[in-house]
């Protein structure tokens, strides 16, 4: 709460700001950023702006707008010594601010939460139907992409793989291709579906899995994995390590 009240404060002063030198930045032929203390001080006007810049877009895509005029007018006035409002109604006015922000953000969550469970229902009852793909009796869906030869993982196990993972759209949340090194990790520690799906794949295999979101993160909102999402895997299991193979791994 108070860290969102500083934030807020330093929004109206940095506004503040920007409106009384906009005269002294006309005059200016350049920026000079010559030196480290310039291209210092230049570098925190900059990332303070873009802070700025994302925060009051955020707070007017879910219907707040904020009056910059008076924004610039409450810093000028206390500047001057001169407020309208003393300091506890400021922090009274700011926190219901924020309570408002985080209302209409939950709000939001809320229903784009419900359109992504309605889209993976959808999803998942068309792509059932698909030549090739299998559903178990929890709800996964996979199909075979390459069948391998070797032993099957146990849900106590410590597996090996490659994967990319995406959302319904195709966006890409994650992966170990793009970072070029596979990823290792027990097999009951990790979302439903994952333990489920591994334990059906042999050492060699590479597997594409259709996660309903109660078998995924659920109705929890990762920011990349919007809530309620249903998940697609492309998974290659390398290996089964041994302890000894896991623990050095660690």
């Amino acid at each position: 709460m108070k860290k969102t009240i500083k934030l807020s404060l330093i929004a109206a002063s940095v506004l503040a700001l920007t409106a009384c030198n906009q005269e002294a930045k006309k005059e200016q032929a350049e920026v000079k950023l010559d030196t480290v203390a310039q291209q210092q001080a230049y570098g925190i006007g900059a990332s303070v702006g873009n802070f700025l810049n994302k925060d009051l877009a955020d707070k007017k895509e879910i219907g707040i707008e904020l009056d910059q005029a008076l924004l610039i007018r409450g810093f000028e006035d206390a500047l001057a010594g001169n407020a309208k409002i003393d300091e506890e109604k400021i922090r009274e006015v700011l926190t219901e601010l924020d309570t408002s922000v985080r209302t209409k953000q939950e709000a939001q969550a809320k229903v784009e939460s419900e359109k992504s469970k309605e889209a993976g229902v959808k999803y998942l009852a068309d792509n059932a139907k698909k030549e090739g793909v299998t559903v178990t009796e929890s709800g996964l869906q996979y199909e075979v992409i390459t069948q391998g030869d070797g032993e099957k993982p146990a849900a106590t196990d410590v597996v090996k793989v490659h994967y990319k993972g995406t959302l319904l759209d195709g966006t890409e949340f994650d992966s170990s291709y793009s970072r070029n090194e596979p990823t290792t990790f027990p097999l009951n520690r990790v979302i439903t579906g994952w333990t489920e799906g591994l334990q059906l794949m042999p050492v060699g295999s590479k597997y594409k899995f259709t996660i309903p979101s109660e078998l995924a993160y659920g109705d929890r909102d990762l920011g990349k994995i919007p809530a309620n999402s249903t998940l697609v895997f492309e998974v290659e299991l390398l290996e089964i390590q041994s302890d000894a193979d896991a623990a050095a791994a660690e």
